[in-house]
């Protein structure tokens, strides 16, 4: 059973990780090539790196444009980078389609763990639940405190420092959904109100922690364009969302109850 479910998991997290790379190309790389010409622009003009370090598409998987340094100084993204931009695109397909795969398998195992134990007993709602809470605590509460930069921001002697910062608030947001589910079933002697409010309570306090403790990163250079910024990122958030509203979809097709009709009377 654990096997059919991971199987069903993993075929859905591809469809869904394919979904989200073609999300993100019609929506993200408009924006990503705006941001890599403003980047060569800036290098161009100064005759000097511009920052930016590794950058991320989707907050999940990092479409790292390569850098290769030009006779300028500055940094290429066309046919001096050492990896081309077609092949970056494909990269990114294949980039997400591995996600999806290795997520997709990570979710089934999570529902076979919390199936008739906690959660709705119906198995789709359980999965689309499992999937809402998924893109809450590993895609929200992290890209709230620290969302997704395009190239050109972001200082590349910062990107290990940022990359576990995003990391720790990933296991701040899981945290916080455990601690919910923890208050929500402490509280199952009281009426539901309480017990609603409580498992709020839960799991805000340490979302709340982590806004307040966690150290701020404002790399966006002056003078950059709001609007590319803001594309960008909703464009980055978008393929999460579609991400995961595929995985939620497709595994709660994959899991639902399949109903016979009753045998028809014999005739008499």
């Amino acid at each position: 059973m654990i096997t059919r479910l991971l199987v069903r998991g993993m075929l859905a997290g591809l469809l869904a990780g394919l979904l989200a790379a073609v999300f993100a190309y019609a929506v993200g790389e408009p924006q990503i090539e705006r941001a890599i010409a403003l980047e060569e622009a800036a290098a161009a003009g100064s005759d000097a790196p511009a920052g930016g370090g590794g950058h991320s598409h989707a907050g999940a998987p990092a479409e790292d444009h390569s850098h290769a340094g030009t006779s300028g100084g500055g940094h290429s993204h066309g046919e001096g980078a050492l990896v081309s931009r077609g092949g970056q695109r494909f990269g990114l397909f294949l980039a997400l389609a591995l996600y999806g795969v290795a997520l997709g398998g990570l979710f089934a195992l999570v529902y076979a763990a919390v199936r008739g134990r906690a959660g709705p007993r119906s198995a789709p709602v359980l999965a689309a639940v499992l999937a809402a809470t998924a893109f809450a605590t590993v895609v929200l509460v992290p890209f709230l405190k620290y969302p997704a930069n395009p190239p050109a921001v972001g200082d590349p002697e910062t990107i290990n420092q940022r990359t576990v910062l995003y990391l720790v608030a990933v296991a701040i947001g899981i945290l916080a959904a455990a601690a919910g589910t923890a208050a929500h079933r402490l509280a199952a002697g009281s009426d539901s109100a309480l017990r609603w409010a409580a498992a709020g309570a839960a799991t805000l306090l340490p979302v709340a922690a982590a806004w307040i403790f966690l150290p701020e990163i404002a790399e966006v250079p002056a003078g950059f364009p709001a609007d590319l910024l803001w594309d960008f990122r909703i464009a980055s958030l978008g393929t999460q969302a579609v991400f995961w509203l595929g995985v939620g979809t497709l595994f709660a097709l994959a899991v639902r109850e399949r109903t016979t009709a009753p045998p028809a009377p014999a005739p008499a």
